[in-house]
């Protein structure tokens, strides 16, 4: 593989909290290695990106400028960047029947639970969007520090499959 940036695409039904996340935290770590969209397989009639993940990435510190809740249909069209990585994040995406995606990307699914599903005070729901902005940092994380041979095409789909059944024990932000 070049030196180019890895395209990475995280996918979710309403493209409105986890693969949001998961695009801020990517682009934030990434180091120029990395290039993060995320996009949803049926996002609402005018959805947004859920204002509490919004407010977890600023308080982590973390770009949120120009997120905003999409298609997975930009992705797939011949103007779109190629993408190198397909990851969803949740399970009702993963159960779905993708596009096409030029290039053929490596494809991985990496389950987290809904933190907008979080049910309670403003305080708990904060939580379970931090809660999962950790879990996604944590496995991005070891993504970022992969030696750049573990990421050439031929390696590149047991990889990041294998990642799915990585949970490294830190919590540091």
């Amino acid at each position: 593989m070049t030196d180019k940036a890895l395209n990475v695409l995280f996918l979710c039904t309403h493209n409105s909290a986890r693969s949001i996340l998961a695009e801020a935290i990517l682009n934030h770590i990434g180091q120029g290695r990395f290039k993060a969209y995320s996009a949803g397989s049926s996002p609402r009639e005018n959805q947004q990106p859920n204002p509490l993940g919004l407010q977890v990435l600023k308080s982590a510190g973390i770009a949120t400028d120009g997120l905003r809740s999409k298609t997975w249909d930009e992705f797939g069209g011949p103007d779109a960047p190629q993408m190198d990585l397909v990851i969803t994040v949740c399970d009702n995406a993963a159960g779905e029947v993708c596009p096409y995606w030029p290039g053929q990307p490596a494809t991985a699914h990496w389950g987290y639970a809904d933190p907008s599903a979080a049910v309670g005070a403003e305080t708990e729901k904060l939580e379970a969007f931090r809660q999962t902005l950790y879990a996604l940092k944590r496995r991005l994380d070891i993504l970022i520090s992969l030696p750049q041979e573990k990421l050439d095409r031929a390696l590149l789909q047991r990889t990041i499959r294998g990642l799915a059944k990585t949970e490294p024990h830190e919590r540091a932000m």
